[in-house]
């Protein structure tokens, strides 16, 4: 199984604080700090501290890259939800960015190091006790600053290991003998790396390439290329040589690719977003033994390389008027605000496939697919109730039934079972919802599949129902919902639909 951090009892406090309504899911007061949530220590996220602002530093790092003029323009095509932040801002930026990544489920970022006393360097002891408030551990990112040589990255993993491995949160894997982990990206640079074998014993060191035959030295292999992902060339080889030889696969997922506005002229090719699927696509070719060999680490890139487009850090919805910037609106449904955090909710999802070991054999069919809802109250919008996020959750006007939430499939698909959740937090209580399933081929005509029947939602069963009908061939799936005796409105969090 994968390595789950314990979850914490996190509700029950917050009940006892009286911060929670009969109706809604417990909420963090603002900026309250929680260690442990149910994160993977196994999925790690290329995080990158080279960012500086006036207020700060000094001055700006990295945003004015391309010729731009930060704070407004900056040289990436998305634009930060937190604006042109400061990686040394431990209790406003760098916060945030934890509790951001608690959200998505990852456990580990990867920490871009550009030597002993560069920038990155002296900002890493201020990541590193932010992340261990969030229950978020710190593996090493080594990149080739100027003059890098094997000798030079030997000498390099004895300075972090003596200067921030007392940390609770430097990474070591249990699985691989409590050994650090560390990425050596642009590693074929170098032909000889026998100078490794002086730290086999206590880490763990990964080259950038798919080339078993440049390994030798190694602890392991990644990818890095959030483009290459869609295709997942020599992924396959490379899992089954790294398994077969002891050695860690951590093949790189990412979420698209674009650096116009950073690196203007540039002919590197794109590859778009595709409003999540081409995240999802990366994923399965990961998690799918076929093509992926079966990792022992998904790393994805990234959390916030901003310069080449890789991002699910939140963008902005509204960045700055008339410089081009996209935003991930459509991105799994979601529109507005909604999707700043998109990717992050994604990452979720996946991290919870990761955590069965292999992807779903009956994939959710509805998965951030388009959804609408005949209603909904502020702040709980219909595409909450398939973004893969159980905590989240979409819910009607209030007092106002019949009420209704309709999924397109995208394609007719044969069908015969449907799954519903609501938060699986105590402070959910029992309800029983009335609640009927329709299907439509065109999304006009309605039949229905299931009649209206009461639907017990139990935090003890983990707040799921699941209802199953003969196998029909339907494209729109609606849930009809009439009554709701826990809350006077329609509420789902996950509508998931799977195949006959």
């Amino acid at each position: 199984m994968r390595n789950w951090r314990s979850a914490a009892a996190v509700t029950a406090l917050l009940l006892t604080a009286g911060l929670t309504t009969p109706g809604a899911p417990a909420a963090l007061a603002a900026g309250a700090v929680v260690a442990e949530e149910h994160t993977a220590s196994d999925v790690h996220l290329f995080y990158y501290p080279w960012y500086g602002s006036p207020a700060v530093s000094g001055g700006y790092r990295h945003w004015q890259q391309g010729g731009h003029t930060p704070p407004g323009d900056v040289g990436a095509d998305l634009y930060p939800s937190l604006g042109a932040y400061d990686s040394g801002d431990f209790a406003g930026a760098v916060t945030q960015h934890m509790r951001w990544i608690q959200r998505s489920g990852a456990g580990t970022i990867v920490f871009s190091w550009w030597g002993q006393g560069s920038y990155e360097d002296r900002l890493a002891a201020g990541v590193l006790d932010a992340a261990a408030r969030f229950g978020i551990k710190v593996a090493w990112h080594l990149e080739p600053y100027a003059g890098r040589t094997a000798a030079s990255t030997v000498a390099d993993i004895a300075y972090i290991n003596s200067r921030y491995g007392s940390s609770p949160a430097f990474y070591r894997d249990a699985e691989h003998g409590d050994r650090g982990a560390f990425y050596v990206f642009e590693s074929l640079r170098i032909a000889d790396w026998s100078a490794l074998d002086q730290v086999r014993a206590h880490s763990i060191v990964l080259a950038q390439t798919t080339d078993t035959t440049k390994v030798a030295h190694f602890g392991g292999m990644y990818t890095y290329d959030a483009i290459a992902g869609a295709t997942a060339p020599g992924w396959k080889q490379a899992g089954d040589f790294c398994r077969a030889n002891g050695l860690v696969w951590a093949p790189s997922v990412g979420p698209g690719y674009l650096d116009d506005r950073a690196v203007p002229g540039n002919t590197t090719p794109t590859l778009g977003r595709d409003n999540g699927a081409t995240y999802d696509l990366e994923w399965r070719n990961a998690l799918a033994p076929a093509t992926g060999g079966s990792p022992s680490w998904v790393s994805v890139t990234s959390f916030n390389e901003w310069h080449e487009g890789s991002v699910i850090e939140p963008a902005s919805s509204t960045p700055p008027a008339g410089l081009g910037y996209q935003t991930f609106a459509g991105a799994y449904g979601k529109t507005g605000a909604g999707a700043e955090t998109a990717y992050l909710d994604r990452t979720e999802y996946w991290v919870n496939q990761f955590a069965g070991e292999v992807a779903p054999p009956n994939p959710d069919l509805a998965a951030g697919r388009a959804i609408t809802a005949s209603s909904a109250t502020g702040g709980y919008p219909a595409a909450n109730a398939n973004d893969g996020n159980a905590n989240s959750y979409w819910e009607s006007l209030n007092h106002s039934f019949p009420q209704s939430i309709t999924v397109d499939l995208g394609v007719a698909s044969s069908v015969s079972k449907i799954v519903l959740r609501l938060p699986p937090s105590p402070a959910w209580g029992a309800r029983t919802q009335t609640i009927s399933v329709l299907g439509s081929q065109d999304g006009s005509v309605f039949s229905t599949l299931s009649p209206p029947a009461g639907r017990t939602f139990d935090p003890a069963t983990g707040n799921t129902v699941t209802i199953t009908f003969p196998a029909a061939t339907q494209r729109h799936l609606r849930l009809a919902v009439t009554g709701n005796t826990g809350w006077p409105a329609g509420q789902v969090a996950e509508f998931q639909v799977f195949r006959s």
